[in-house]
């Protein structure tokens, strides 16, 4: 099995040490070896690009024979070098049995590899045939400037003084936002991860930000909780609206949020030892139970202290506030109670709905904007989620809103709209002339990038055409120094030019669940939240053998919705497509992939764990339209999946 949470091939100890050998030997493999040119570009970008290379073309079996060949004559070279100096006598037997002990290690690595054949589309074996383009590359570094443009909004645009992340970019007067520096304070920790900035640093902005979380905002008086917004020089409450000028518990949970993640992170000694004792400190203060009103029945967005409860926005799902829920049943110190949770289940929110042919479970009427799947999901795992109400599983849950959202889009918005594979995505965004939350049943026909950006773990080949049609079509409209702008329309030829915190920060942190899921791990390893989800009964899915996390794309034939494919991308950190599946006990599971002639063009063996697994093959043929069928047989039976591989 080959857990998901690795991005990489799972290797053995033999492979990791033999390859871990081959870097070192870089500097000789850079003197002796003659390479193609389409090597060489590779060659020149990284040592670390062709060491990928020749590890994935080892995963697959690719090659094997030019492999040993390669790696026997770069250390022959390097021995030949020795000759002639009997002071080099004892190096030169040194060298000898590092060569020998090097080819016998690759050798037992490739005999421990899967069995994996492949054929081409006629049936012949196409070994040596076909070599797996270099293409994903381009997502991967696409990804990496995405992330780190989107990332740079938290860290050069956050305010001077609070290191807050600014509501837009309106310039420092403009109010900060406790809710999108919740996400900022996530993508710092994904910043850190990514190298972009040092452990160091991250820790000095974070300390800057909790001491002024801590000490200079009204949150004593608010019960521990935080406002919308805040001035970012002196802490005092900015109001969001006339009588919301107090607490907002729904902003608090997303602040608290991203500060429990960076608690999950920073475990070292000295400064972030004490970073965590803050934001223990106010993790422990907040008084969630407070907003439930003395009415022990869910919770209230708003209380003021002039005004109280006046607002009386009660709090009920399905929508962005599930973290708020989960929060605040997890509390250390003042948690709600379970029959106080369950007003977050108990409306039409959390009904089922089909919607272009998709079942939803936890629906509100057309689902409502893509935000919902994004803000709380930046730290709670959705594929660890399930309850009496989402059955298959919160992960399924969002997926299918994302392509509800999307065949939105494509099949029933009015055409005048000019929505395409392309040009997707519905939420929360500048609209011309003010601001609104799109959805399918308020389209304002303008996209917004976040929307399909955020939803990468979800949709990723869809998510990446948006992100690939922006970056080439227009860049010079739509991308500035952090990223992409807020939204754009081509049915009024209307482009924004700002930047929202709440829509650019998701998009660091949901990439990089995408990639990693660091930030899932982090939020769902923490051990309040951990009891907070069982209190909740919010478990992870159990499911029956199969592709039960696989939501296949529908698309509309004479008056009926029927399965298309699941469209699927090769991963950008490995170049390989990867297919999670389940099994219900553990053993043998075959896979074939026949083409639309039925002709097997690709067989491989796995040994299943029970649970989750990770099918993982590379490119083996070209990408196409064509649609493929997936075969899983375990015990005798056959479970199958149309694909289709880009």
């Amino acid at each position: 099995m080959r857990s998901e949470t690795l991005p990489n091939v799972a290797w053995s100890d033999a492979k990791r040490a033999s390859l871990e050998y081959f870097r070192h030997q870089w500097r000789s493999v850079k003197k002796y070896c003659f390479i193609s040119v389409k090597d060489k570009t590779l060659f020149e970008r990284s040592e670390f690009g062709l060491f990928r290379k020749w590890k994935n073309m080892l995963a697959s079996q690719r090659k094997p024979a030019f492999f040993l060949c390669f790696v026997s004559f770069v250390r022959t070279k390097e021995m030949k070098s020795l000759r002639g100096s009997s002071a080099n006598k004892q190096k030169l037997k040194t060298n000898v049995m590092k060569q020998l002990i090097f080819i016998a290690t690759i050798l037992l690595s490739l005999l421990s590899c899967k069995t994996d054949s492949v054929k081409d589309s006629s049936g012949s074996d196409n070994d040596g045939n076909f070599s797996p383009d270099e293409s994903y590359l381009k997502d991967r570094d696409l990804l990496d400037k995405l992330q780190q443009d989107a990332f740079n909004y938290m860290w050069n645009y956050a305010h001077p003084v609070s290191g807050l992340a600014l509501e837009r970019n309106t310039g420092k007067d403009t109010p900060v936002t406790t809710g999108g520096s919740g996400f900022g304070i996530a993508a710092i920790v994904v910043g850190a991860e990514r190298g972009w900035i040092t452990r160091e640093q991250a820790v000095q902005r974070l300390t800057k930000i909790v001491s002024f979380l801590k000490d200079k905002t009204e949150r004593n008086r608010l019960h521990g909780a935080f406002p919308h917004w805040l001035n970012g020089e002196t802490g005092k409450t900015i109001a969001f609206s006339p009588k919301d000028n107090g607490a907002d518990i729904v902003e608090t949970s997303f602040l608290i949020e991203g500060l429990l993640i960076a608690r999950a992170y920073f475990m070292g000694n000295g400064a972030e030892e004490q970073l965590r004792r803050d934001i223990t400190g106010i993790w422990n203060d907040v008084d969630w139970n407070w907003f439930t009103k003395g009415e022990n029945d869910g919770l209230y967005w708003h209380w003021s202290p002039d005004y109280g409860f006046d607002m009386n926005m009660k709090i009920q799902g399905f929508n962005e506030c599930m973290v708020t829920y989960v929060l605040a049943v997890s509390s250390p110190t003042h948690p709600i109670t379970r029959r106080a949770y369950n007003y977050w289940t108990s409306g039409e929110g959390y009904t089922d709905r089909v919607y272009n042919g998709y079942p939803i479970q936890a629906s509100m009427f057309y689902t409502g904007p893509l935000f919902f799947v994004h803000y709380s999901f930046i730290g709670l795992d959705p594929k660890q989620m399930s309850d009496d109400y989402v059955t298959r599983g919160y992960w399924v849950r969002n997926v299918t809103q994302t392509l509800i959202n999307r065949a939105y889009c494509l099949e029933t918005a009015p055409k005048e709209n000019r929505y395409s594979q392309v040009y997707w995505g519905l939420t929360a965004s500048d609209i011309q002339g003010g601001y609104t939350a799109s959805a399918p049943d308020n389209d304002h026909a303008t996209v917004a990038p976040t929307a399909a950006l955020s939803s990468m773990p979800y949709t990723p080949q869809y998510s990446m055409q948006v992100l690939w049609n922006i970056y080439n079509n227009y860049r010079n409209k739509m991308w500035g120094l952090y990223g992409p702008y807020d939204a754009f329309s081509l049915r009024y030829d209307w482009f924004a030019n700002s930047y929202l915190a709440i829509d650019q920060l998701p998009i660091p942190c949901m990439i990089e669940n995408y990639r990693s899921g660091l930030l899932w791990k982090l939020f769902m390893g923490d051990g309040d939240v951990q009891k907070g989800l069982a209190v909740a009964g919010i478990r992870p899915p159990v499911f029956k053998t199969g592709f039960p996390e696989v939501v296949v794309t529908l698309e509309a034939a004479h008056g009926k919705y029927v399965e298309d494919a699941y469209d699927i991308r090769r991963y950008p950190d490995n170049g390989l497509y990867m297919i999670p599946y389940y099994v219900e006990q553990s053993g043998k599971a075959v896979f074939t992939i026949t083409n639309r002639d039925g002709v097997i063009v690709r067989t491989m063996d796995e040994r299943a764990d029970t649970g989750r697994n990770m099918l993982t093959f590379p490119q083996f043929v070209r990408s196409g339209d064509d649609v493929c069928t997936l075969t899983m047989t375990v015990g005798g039976k056959e479970y199958k999946l149309p694909i289709r591989l880009h």
